[in-house]
C-alpha cells in the first residue's frame, strides 16, 4: 500500500510500527456529538421519501399474521483508516417480506448505479458498500435503511479518513510530537481527547407542520409544527410578514415531545392572514407558511314562536297534531 501511494524510492518511511496503523480497517468508538448526528440522520431518513432503491424485490402478499417489520441481525461498524485504502460496510438484514435496501451517506441517498461505490446483496440478508480506494472526500456517515410495508429501520456506520503526507508519515505526528494537531484530516479521532472537536452542523427540517386553518372568531387557534436540525433551531413566527410578538392572546409553547406551537385565544378579525415559522440555526434556515381564515362570529337571536299553537277540538278516541314553529340562532331546543 505505502508503494502504491507513495512510489518505491519512499516507500521505506512508512512506520507500519506505530500501533495505530497496524489495522487498515481499525474500529472504533464514535464520540456523543456524532452520535446525536447520527441519531438525527437516522430520524430523518426514516421519516424521508426515497428513491428506488435498485433492488429487484418483488412485493409478495403476506399475512399479516406472518409479516415483520425490517430488523439488523448485525449492524454497520465504525471504521478509521488512511486515504487512499480500500473499506467495506457489512450489515444483515432481516424482515418479511424481503425488505428493500437504501444506502445514504450524511443523509444523501448513494446510487446503486454509482462509480465510486459497489453495493451488493445477498440471499441470506448480508448487505455491503465498499470502495476500492477511499479519499479524504469519503469521511463521513453511512446509513443503511430497510423497508417493507410493515415499516423502517436504519443503522449507521461512521468512516473516519486520515490524510498521509507527503512523507509517508500519518498526520497524527508529523512532528514527532504525540499531540500535533492534524493538518489535513477532516475528521478526529474520537479517543484523543486533546484534540479539538469538528463539529457537525444540521440545517433545520420541518418533520410536522400544520395546512391552512379556518377557525370561528372568538374561538381557540393552534398551529403545532416539529423540526429537527443540529444545534437545535430557534422558532420565530410572523403574520404577514411582521413579527407575532407572545402577548395575553398569542402564546408560544415547546411541549417535552420536541412540539412547538402558536396558541391563538379568542381569535379576532385582525389574527386572519399568511402565517410563516422560521427555524434557524447555525447551519441555515427553513420555513412553512399557511393561511389562517377568521370566521365571522354567529349573531344570538333569542327564541321566537313564529307559528303558536292553536285550540283544537277532537272526539275522544280519535288523532290529534299540535302544531307550532320556532326560531332562533343557534338553532333552540324544544321542550314538551
Amino acid at each position: 500500500m505505502a508503494r502504491r501511494l507513495l512510489g518505491a524510492d519512499s516507500a521505506n518511511v512508512f512506520n507500519i510500527q506505530e500501533p495505530e496503523e497496524t489495522a487498515a480497517n481499525q474500529e472504533y468508538k464514535v464520540s456523543s456529538c456524532e452520535q446525536r448526528l447520527i441519531s438525527e440522520i437516522e430520524y430523518r431518513l426514516e421519516r424521508s421519501p426515497v428513491d428506488e432503491s435498485g433492488d429487484e424485490v418483488q412485493d409478495p402478499d403476506v399475512p399479516v399474521e406472518n409479516a415483520t417489520a425490517p430488523f439488523f441481525e448485525m449492524k454497520l461498524k465504525h471504521y478509521k483508516i488512511f486515504e487512499g485504502m480500500p473499506v467495506t460496510f457489512t450489515c444483515r438484514v432481516a424482515g418479511n417480506p424481503k425488505p428493500k435496501i437504501y444506502w445514504f451517506k450524511d443523509g444523501k441517498q448513494i446510487s446503486p448505479k454509482s462509480d465510486h461505490y459497489t453495493i451488493q446483496r445477498d440471499l441470506d440478508g448480508t448487505c455491503s458498500l465498499h470502495t476500492t480506494a477511499s479519499t479524504l472526500d469519503d469521511d463521513g456517515n453511512y446509513t443503511i435503511m430497510a423497508a417493507n410495508p410493515q415499516g423502517r429501520v436504519s443503522c449507521t456506520g461512521r468512516l473516519m479518513v486520515q490524510a498521509v503526507n507527503q512523507r509517508g508519515r500519518s498526520p497524527r505526528s508529523p512532528s514527532g510530537h504525540p499531540h500535533a494537531r492534524r493538518p489535513r484530516s477532516r475528521s478526529r479521532d474520537s479517543g484523543d481527547e486533546n484534540e479539538p472537536i469538528q463539529e457537525r452542523f444540521f440545517r433545520p427540517h420541518f418533520l410536522q407542520a400544520p395546512g391552512d386553518l379556518t377557525v370561528q372568531e372568538g374561538k381557540l387557534c393552534r398551529m403545532d409544527c416539529k423540526v429537527s436540525g443540529l444545534p437545535t433551531p430557534d422558532l420565530s413566527w410572523q403574520l404577514d410578514g411582521k413579527p407575532i410578538r407572545p402577548d395575553s392572546a398569542h402564546k408560544m409553547l415547546v411541549r417535552e415531545n420536541g412540539v412547538h406551537s402558536l396558541i391563538i385565544e379568542p381569535v379576532t378579525s385582525r389574527d386572519a392572514g399568511i402565517y410563516t415559522c422560521i427555524a434557524t440555526n447555525r447551519a441555515g434556515q427553513n420555513s412553512f407558511n399557511l393561511e389562517l381564515v377568521v370566521a365571522a362570529k354567529e349573531a344570538h337571536k333569542a327564541p321566537v314562536f313564529m307559528e303558536k299553537l292553536q285550540n283544537t277540538g277532537v272526539a275522544d278516541g280519535y288523532p290529534v297534531r299540535l302544531e307550532c314553529r320556532v326560531s332562533g340562532v343557534p338553532p333552540p331546543q324544544i321542550f314538551w
